[in-house]
């Protein structure tokens, strides 16, 4: 028994000790980079190391050489890309996270599409969506604005490379700590509180979920899998991982995806300065599409 134990401490400490080799690093970064065009300079090799740690100790793998080698076979394109990604990414995101986004949308933005329109219908991508907060908040502020406005209705699309992140937007479970800052008629009208006060969680209510599709979709394949054309696109904090070549191809695939007079959203960090877009500017990281 003491063998069996001394056996699995052993392997356990083999999985905290694996490092990735710079050889194994550029492959990995180079595929990466081809497939999702997300940056993987040399900074972030400790960090993908540590990444993927988790991955290692899930198959039993004591080496990143053994795991490389096995991504790059047929069943683990098939099988462990996914989570690799998933691993990969970076997901930070909040509810209402740059509110001034949603404040010129519910103020002047909804109020001009609407008045376009004899059947205002608004169609929404939000294009990165993470674990939901951001597709969510769109969802609350539409829902505001339809209180006082008759006959208007949108619906929202959202999509994420990360699986693992789709799940918990699907799941729509939430640490109540997430909604501390939201006003609190809000929390009344679209969260509800556990159950298990323990648990200190809530979920967003159903009249709220009804109204996203989730799906995962990459921003750099070939075509994007988007059921319609939209009004709105959201692509925020989610360029910066990209490289300038990469960035503009993308905006211009957005682009394809906006009507003509929409508006596209980008993170307070990102710029189009130097690309040529269909875009003119309407405010800081807010374009119209021309």
């Amino acid at each position: 028994m003491d063998s069996e134990l001394d056996t699995f401490s052993s392997n356990v400490s083999d999985y905290f000790k694996a490092v990735l080799s710079t050889r194994d690093f550029n492959r990995l970064s180079e595929f990466i980079m081809n497939e999702y065009g997300i940056k993987m300079p040399p900074v972030k090799k400790i960090m993908l190391q540590s990444r993927l740690q988790k991955r290692l100790r899930a198959l039993k793998i004591a080496d990143f050489k053994e795991y490389v080698d096995y991504l790059f076979t047929p069943e683990g394109q098939s099988k462990e890309v996914i989570h690799m990604i998933d691993a990969v990414s970076t997901n930070k995101t909040d509810f209402f996270r740059e509110p001034l986004h949603f404040d010129y949308l519910f103020n002047e933005l909804l109020h001009e599409l609407y008045n376009l329109s004899d059947i205002p219908f608004i169609g929404v991508w939000s294009a990165g969506c993470s674990s939901g907060e951001e597709p969510y908040t769109l969802a609350i502020v539409l829902t505001e604005f339809a209180e006082t406005h008759p006959r208007f209705d949108f619906s929202i699309f959202a999509s994420d490379i990360s699986t693992k992140m789709l799940s918990m937007a699907n799941e729509a479970v939430y640490r109540e700590e997430k909604i501390e800052s939201l006003p609190l008629t809000l929390k009344k009208k679209y969260f509800l509180r556990s159950k298990n006060r323990e648990e200190k969680k809530v979920k967003i209510t159903p009249n709220l979920r009804k109204k996203i599709f989730f799906t995962r979709l990459n921003l750099i394949g070939e075509r994007y899998s988007t059921p319609d054309i939209y009004d709105i696109i959201f692509c925020r904090n989610v360029l910066i991982y990209f490289d300038r070549e990469t960035q503009e191809t993308i905006l211009n695939k957005l682009c394809n995806r906006l009507k003509t007079g929409g508006y596209i959203f980008l993170g307070h960090s990102e710029s189009v300065t130097g690309f040529d877009l269909p875009l003119k500017h309407v405010k800081p990281t807010i374009f119209k599409r021309i």
